[in-house]
């Protein structure tokens, strides 16, 4: 069964038993909805940074093109770490491409060529995007789960160092 939206049903709300292999702490819903939020923006970062790296063209190709790898590496390392601390804490991640076409507040990437320097605005926007989902949701999973919270400030610093180094080949000096 497929809803109105393409989003195969049930999505993701069918949920595993606890197995009793360990009995550590467990994901409230709130915690499993904030972490699957931000699992689906580091998905789609991948591949808009993929989309990019395939179909960027103009001054400075190589540059961008090695340097959205880097962004891409980042996000499947996020969406990886992620989606097993999901698991270590009992919530099911749920990564299927439309479910994460659905849910990520990413914006979607051109289709075809795009030149270095849109394609640089556009991956920064990603970037950011990704970056202010874990924001917005980081108070209320460092209260649930300090531990998480934690794993966010890694990679919230991975990917601001990386928006700083695409968006420093348009800008211009302040002085």
């Amino acid at each position: 069964m497929v809803d109105t939206v393409g989003v195969p049903q049930p999505a993701g709300t069918k949920t595993t038993k606890t197995e009793n292999a360990e009995h550590g702490f467990e994901a409230s819903p709130s915690l499993a909805k904030n972490l699957q939020t931000v699992l689906v923006d580091f998905i789609a970062l991948q591949l808009v940074g993929k989309q990019a790296h395939w179909n960027v063209v103009g001054p400075n190709f190589r540059d961008l093109h090695l340097n959205l790898d880097e962004v891409v590496s980042i996000a499947r390392e996020g969406a990886d770490t992620i989606a097993e601390r999901m698991r270590a804490l009992h919530a099911t991640a749920d990564g299927r491409p439309a479910v994460v076409a659905e849910q990520t507040a990413l914006p979607e990437f051109p289709a075809g060529e795009v030149h270095t320097h849109d394609a640089i605005d556009l991956a920064v926007r990603a970037v950011e995007t990704t970056v202010a989902t874990m924001r917005g949701v980081h108070d209320e999973v460092d209260e649930a789960d300090p531990t998480t919270a934690d794993i966010f400030h890694d990679f919230i610093g991975q990917l601001e160092q990386q928006a700083w180094f695409l968006s420093a080949e348009t800008r211009q000096p302040s002085n």
